[in-house]
């Protein structure tokens, strides 16, 4: 079969097929529809349409290939609200203009159309921008009821998170008055240099994961985390679960998986909390390599703490302590270090001589540092409160 020829009755609708063709007689370039898996739906097969191998190659293949690059071109595409031009990725690729497909806030995939003569004009925006549209309501027209019904499931689950609409949650995941459940959440880690996995295919691949093993769950996506709703199983249950689904998740990806676990409840109404809680440890573990793939809150509380006081420091500059944002705005005018030489003292608990080894100085460099720091930014370091309040800005600052 030569990549211009369309196939019926593959899964895929004919109309599909007919709209691709038509948006590149308005655009000049070849179109695509692809799946949020990357997987290639429909494609025009207009004589003389603008084409280069990458397409080819998709069409022939029915997926495209799967490059870093790609995946954040994917990315910018799902989270735009209109069509998007995108740069060639290589010297034998042309420019393009991509659109997300979308039915309401639920994204189904995205159009592409490689970039015709007459460029991204009004003409073409418009087409291609009403041609997304069409295509949703051919690819929503093929999913199957099970697939609406999960959907509702998780409209209702997300609902629920944001803390509306709990009985119509309770009703669409099919709850007693009071179960028990817990609460998981799943991200990527942050690897410096390297791509996280887009968290719509992450949510795609936990939704057919936890549909396997534990059908009763409900799984959904909101901002840049997967939640899953967890009822009727133990606290050591839902730990091996979690266990379980970082290794599935992260086996064929580049960049792990965490996962955070909620403690257990049976007031849906504390659904939004326990995401509150959920998403804290998820801000430690997924910024630290070393930090355990499936945590709970006993497990990050100290890091998890010191996040909220930080966040708290932020917003509320009259609570800085004005003696630490004195010496840290000395050190960096003046090249000194005063806030480093405090701070190793304090995490030493007042043991000079550790203190200096962890530095690098001689103890009495360090006991100069402390007796001028004192003299300059007005610290009182005598009373453990002060001493306290003092580790934490400096803690969180530096």
């Amino acid at each position: 079969m030569s990549y211009t020829e369309a196939p019926i009755g593959d899964g895929t609708s004919e109309e599909l097929f007919t709209l691709c063709t038509a948006l590149a007689a308005v655009t000049g370039g070849s179109v695509a529809v692809e799946d949020l898996d990357r997987r290639v739906l429909a494609y025009s097969s207009l004589p003389g349409q603008r084409i280069d191998d990458l397409r080819r190659r998709g069409i022939l293949d029915r997926q495209v290939p799967d490059e870093p690059r790609q995946l954040r071109q994917y990315r910018t595409v799902l989270d735009a609200t209109g069509v998007v031009p995108l740069p060639p990725l290589a010297d034998d690729e042309l420019p393009r203009l991509a659109v997300a497909i979308r039915a309401g806030d639920l994204s189904l995939g995205t159009l592409w159309a490689i970039e015709g003569p007459r460029g991204l004009d009004e003409t073409v925006e418009r087409a291609l921008t009403e041609g997304a549209k069409l295509a949703a309501l051919h690819m929503l027209r093929r999913r199957s009821a099970a697939e609406l019904q999960l959907q509702a499931r998780q409209d209702a689950l997300r609902s629920a998170l944001c803390g509306t609409g709990i009985p119509e949650a309770r009703f669409h995941l099919g709850l007693s008055e009071r179960p028990r459940f817990s609460l998981l959440g799943l991200a990527p880690l942050h690897v410096a240099g390297h791509e996280p996995l887009p968290v719509i295919r992450l949510g795609m691949s936990a939704v057919g994961h936890f549909a396997a093993v534990h059908p009763e769950g409900a799984v959904t996506t909101l901002g840049r985390t997967v939640y899953v709703l967890v009822p009727h199983l133990s606290t050591a249950a839902v730990r091996r679960l979690a266990e379980q689904a970082v290794t599935a998740l992260s086996r064929p990806r580049t960049v792990p998986v965490r996962c955070a676990v909620s403690q257990s409840d049976v007031d849906l109404d504390r659904l939004s909390t326990l995401r509150t809680d959920v998403d804290g440890i998820l801000r430690v573990t997924t910024s630290d390599p070393a930090a355990p793939p499936v945590a709970g809150l006993k497990d990050t509380h100290a890091r998890v703490l010191l996040n909220h006081i930080g966040d708290v420091l932020t917003r509320e500059h009259a609570l800085q302590h004005p003696g630490i944002a004195l010496m840290l705005e000395h050190d960096q005018q003046h090249e000194t270090f005063y806030a480093q030489s405090l701070l190793a003292w304090l995490n030493a608990i007042g043991n000079i001589g550790q203190a200096a080894d962890a530095l690098g100085i001689h103890p009495n460099t360090l006991k100069y540092r402390l007796k001028r720091a004192r003299q300059l930014f007005g610290l009182d370091l005598d009373h453990p409160d002060d001493r306290l309040s003092c580790w934490l800005q400096l803690r969180l600052s530096t």
